[in-house]
């Protein structure tokens, strides 16, 4: 049985399943949903807990399966939980894995914690036998595009909001903007505020007086921002990777493999095939396709080969080569391939015989 995160609570109120698996890549919901399991738990009469922790090759599964198996001394009922960081238990902890999901009893509740897994370990037999016997909740990372709202719902749960109309939507994508990628750390300055104003609205000065900028970027979302258009965002998040010492390299990479995809898809398009198609063969899926769907209609050829050309010069400027026309500095030079592919895509791709407008800027 698969629940949403915003589905456990009001599951919970209802009934108290024998197994729980939590799974996903965004550690503070991870732990509110762990956090909502054991209390409900204890609620139940679950007066005693045993916890595993599963590192390395070497864990002895018997004692899992024996503690399922074993009465409490203390209490009618037992929690159990099984921690695998890793998200993978090996071959003989699959197969433990299997058994203790036939051999579940109502007298405990498990609980599975587990990381974010690919498609692979989700269809091991493993999985499948947690998925089947009990409840499975997904935690994944909140988008920056819900975080304006995923913010203002922590903030009334604590009897606090923003503004109405355009001035409150202000303020959050502000808050937004502050706490980028780092949802513990949302969490923390939203409860800053409840601790520093009463109940009732807030308005802009307060959050910006009292949120401190606490954004962590992926080097991977740079790419959706600048296919998506979104220049401050872009501009801010090269900022942050470079103040947190995210290799040049790196950063060069992520773009480079986006241009390289904008370029095998337009070129299976101007060939004749259907954009889905184009999409497959250049390996692109996720939320990168429906950008891609967007910005490869819009590019010409030419576009196409001077962003293949800048990317190739800012190459070899992050690895330490010096080009006429170009700054520098690595970071300089990363600055101005972000805009001209910005400006590239935002603009349609219109042919330039010299490089785009906001690209010189840099």
């Amino acid at each position: 049985m698969q629940l949403r995160l915003e589905q456990l609570a009001a599951h919970l109120q209802k009934e108290l399943r024998p197994l729980y698996v939590v799974w996903g890549d965004e550690p503070l919901l991870a732990q509110e949903a762990g956090d909502a399991i054991r209390a409900a738990a204890r609620a139940a009469g679950c007066g005693e807990r045993h916890v595993h922790h599963v590192a390395g090759s070497h864990f002895d599964w018997s004692s899992l399966l024996g503690s399922a198996q074993e009465l409490s001394l203390f209490s009618a009922r037992q929690l159990i939980e099984v921690r695998i960081p890793s998200g993978k238990p090996g071959k003989d902890g699959s197969e433990a894995l299997q058994r203790y999901c036939e051999r579940l009893s109502d007298d405990v509740v498990t609980l599975v914690q587990l990381p974010r897994l690919d498609r692979t370990q989700q269809a091991g037999g493993w999985f499948t036998a947690l998925d089947r016997a009990g409840v499975t909740i997904r935690v994944d990372a909140i988008e920056r595009q819900a975080l304006p709202q995923w913010i203002a719902r922590r903030l009334a749960a604590q009897g606090q909001r923003v503004q109405g109309g355009e001035a409150g939507q202000r303020t959050l994508a502000f808050f937004a903007d502050r706490v980028e990628g780092n949802l513990l750390a949302a969490h923390q300055e939203i409860q800053k505020l409840g601790l520093l104003h009463p109940p009732g609205e807030l308005d802009f000065e307060q959050v910006e007086a009292a949120v401190l900028d606490v954004a962590r970027y992926d080097v991977f979302k740079l790419g959706e921002a600048v296919l998506a258009g979104q220049v401050a965002r872009a501009l801010r998040m090269l900022d942050g990777l470079q103040a947190e010492g995210e290799a040049a390299v790196l950063v060069h990479w992520t773009l480079a493999e986006d241009i390289r995809a904008l370029a095998r898809a337009r070129e299976a398009v101007d060939a004749g095939k259907p954009l889905p198609m184009a999409l497959r063969e250049a390996r692109v899926w996720g939320a990168k396709e429906r950008l891609f769907e967007r910005v490869v209609p819009r590019l010409t050829g030419t576009a196409v080969a001077q962003l293949l050309d800048a990317a190739q010069r800012c190459d070899g400027l992050v690895k330490g080569l010096k080009l006429p026309d170009w700054p520098a500095e690595p970071w300089d030079a990363l600055r101005r391939l972000v805009l001209m592919a910005l400006e590239s895509t935002a603009a349609g791709g219109a042919a330039r015989a010299a490089p785009p407008r906001l690209a010189l800027q840099a």
